[in-house]
């Protein structure tokens, strides 16, 4: 190994470390969107509307569930009898009236579930209205809760706003972090890639073996960071079981992919940039 080697290899390591901690960064950020974007799907999902039947008729309220399930913000609807509407009243409230009524006022009623893609308070107002219109006297009424939807539905879009900007904010930060650390490490090279010109080496001679060196390089810092990103997402479902939920494989796997992908495409990017900025350069600008 020459001096020159010597003197540049700890430079490369830099390097590699920079923009593995970077593509961390970056991993982590699309993680906590993934799981934000997950919950505020499963929250959605679990608001429960409930049609109020009049009808009894088995064959009637098969014909009505059928037509609710029609409508694509639907996601899934089900029968619930009163037996099943005092069950859960009990366990809403944690209490059971039996105790001081001996008959069960509930109505039978079907509940059904938005989806979360569809999930706003004119989507349900609208289905809530068509049923209402197809269903005149076998309908007694169809409840929701208008706030809770209004304000998750609020509170769901400001949130994607201010972790979209931030996420946007801290890329660039990232990505110009790890452009001025590649910068950094061809700058050590600018003589060399200098006098290859000057001997007469065409520019892809020259840029064969230090792109050769940033696509290793960027290929090593990816696998440190995939190494790392998936030692925090064991560690976090080990050490709160509920994100095993939003923390799927799939998601992982997407996350890996565009972390090794993008700091790939930066790396070569980046050092196309510099090398070429040292070629169109002037000797005495060097310095």
């Amino acid at each position: 190994m020459n001096t020159y080697q010597r003197r540049n290899r700890p430079k490369y390591i830099y390097t590699i470390v920079g923009v593995a901690v970077v593509q961390i960064i970056i991993g982590i950020m699309g993680w906590f969107y993934m799981d934000v974007v997950k919950i505020s799907t499963i929250f959605k999902e679990e608001v429960r509307i409930s049609a109020y039947l009049n009808t009894t008729t088995p064959d009637s309220i098969k014909y009505i569930q059928n037509y609710i399930s029609s409508f694509s913000a639907v996601k899934k609807t089900e029968f619930i009898s009163k037996d099943q509407a005092k069950e859960i009243w009990n366990k809403e409230n944690n209490e059971d009236w039996s105790k001081v009524l001996d008959y069960n006022p509930l109505p039978e009623s079907i509940d059904f579930y938005m989806r979360s893609s569809s999930f706003s308070k004119d989507s349900i107002m609208f289905i809530a209205h068509a049923i209402q219109q197809k269903f005149p006297t076998q309908i007694a009424a169809i409840v929701y809760p208008p706030i809770l939807i209004t304000n998750l539905k609020e509170a769901s879009d400001k949130i994607g706003l201010i972790f979209i900007l931030m996420s946007l904010i801290l890329i660039l930060i990232s990505v110009v972090s790890i452009d001025n650390t590649i910068k950094l490490a061809v700058f050590s090279n600018r003589f060399l890639i200098k006098t290859m010109q000057l001997v007469g080496a065409k520019p892809f001679f020259i840029m064969q073996p230090i792109i050769y060196r940033s696509v290793i390089n960027g290929i090593i810092s990816s696998i440190i960071s995939i190494i790392g990103l998936l030692f925090m997402f064991q560690s976090a479902n080990f050490f709160f079981p509920p994100l095993r939920i939003v923390n799927s494989i799939p998601n992982q796997i997407i996350i890996f992919a565009v972390v090794f992908l993008l700091g790939l495409c930066l790396c070569l990017f980046s050092t196309i940039i510099s090398v070429s900025k040292y070629l169109n350069s002037k000797i005495e600008e060097l310095y």
